[in-house]
């Protein structure tokens, strides 16, 4: 499997394009923020213990401001495209796919999705697949929603589907909203970019109105 690489090759292409002053879907960066972000994520796991918030949040913060600060765009680029350093944890192998490979997808449409001309990419069954096997995780993303979350798929042709599931429960409580949507659609939502992602919500009023109103994601 290599679409953990995949989506990071495409991803710097992508931060080539568009330079460093870029929109992006992650709310106050820029594409020199998001590619500063995700060096510190693989080369600085001193820095990448508050990515998720906590203590160490504002060192993180600080960290990355002064990776983009100091290094230049185009090494910052560079040095993402070249992958996870042996020393780090992304380096052992397997761990680079099992870790990366929604956590570029994400970022790849970061940045897709925030320029005015995007349009949704064609994925494809199979990618589609290996995105939808990685929804199953959404629960620890979700754990705070106030309503239990089911998600639907609409992306699979009538016969294809009818061997596959197209349902999956991620937050088994009720009152239960469903969100229907191609899987790469689902993970954009499940990582909190409900703005952007093309999925429809369907429940009692209330609890599809408590669900808009919930805050989650990275």
């Amino acid at each position: 499997m290599t679409y953990a690489r995949d989506e990071r090759l495409n991803l710097c292409s992508l931060l080539d394009q568009v330079g460093p002053d870029a929109p992006t879907l992650c709310e106050g960066w820029s594409t020199a923020d998001l590619a500063a972000h995700l060096v510190m994520r693989e080369r600085r796991p001193d820095a990448a213990l508050g990515i998720l918030g906590g203590p160490l949040a504002g060192y993180t913060t600080r960290v990355q401001r002064g990776m983009t600060a100091r290094m230049p765009y185009p090494l910052l680029v560079e040095t993402v495209r070249n992958g996870p350093p042996r020393f780090s944890l992304f380096g052992i192998p397997g761990v680079d796919e099992r870790a990366n490979f929604t956590e570029f997808l994400v970022h790849h449409e970061d940045v897709r999705r925030a320029q005015p001309d995007w349009r949704p990419r064609e994925l494809g069954e199979q990618l589609s697949d290996a995105i939808w096997s990685q929804l199953s995780r959404a629960r620890l993303m979700l754990r705070k929603v106030p309503v239990g979350i089911e998600f639907a798929r609409d992306d699979l042709p009538e016969r294809s589907g009818q061997h596959r599931a197209v349902r999956m429960t991620v937050r088994p409580r009720t009152p239960v909203v469903t969100v229907t949507g191609a899987p790469a659609e689902l993970l954009m939502w499940t990582f909190g970019r409900t703005g952007a992602a093309r999925v429809r919500l369907e429940g009692a009023e209330a609890d599809v109105a408590a669900l808009k109103q919930a805050r989650w994601g990275i």
